[in-house]
């Protein structure tokens, strides 16, 4: 169920405060948040953030695309590793289909 339209987005206090501070400084150095569940903003358009993941800060910089999402969309928690052995298998009958051929044709 998603968040009443009365409610507005929800954005984290501290963040909202960080964001305002951001704007009035010249220093343009990334803001660094956990709240991986606040909402962008239009306000937040321009601005760097540097997003946990769990392990790690990742640095984004949000853009207009970007308004409407969840900060945690752009920082992913999991690392795909691959289907190594399962393509690797699959390859092994292909070249076992392949040979069983040749020795047919002769």
């Amino acid at each position: 169920m998603s968040r009443a339209v009365w409610k507005g987005p929800f954005v984290d206090p501290t963040l909202m405060k960080k964001v305002e501070k951001q704007k009035t400084d010249t220093n343009k150095k990334p803001i660094k948040t956990w709240s991986r569940k606040s909402t962008i903003i239009p306000d937040f358009v321009g601005i760097s953030f540097l997003i946990y993941n769990g392990k790690k800060f990742i640095p984004i910089t949000i853009s207009e695309d970007m308004v409407g999402h969840k900060l945690g969309e752009f920082s992913p928690t999991r690392q795909f590793s691959g289907h190594t052995p399962a393509d690797k298998k699959a390859k092994q009958v292909e070249e076992a289909s392949k040979t069983e051929k040749k020795d047919e044709k002769k």
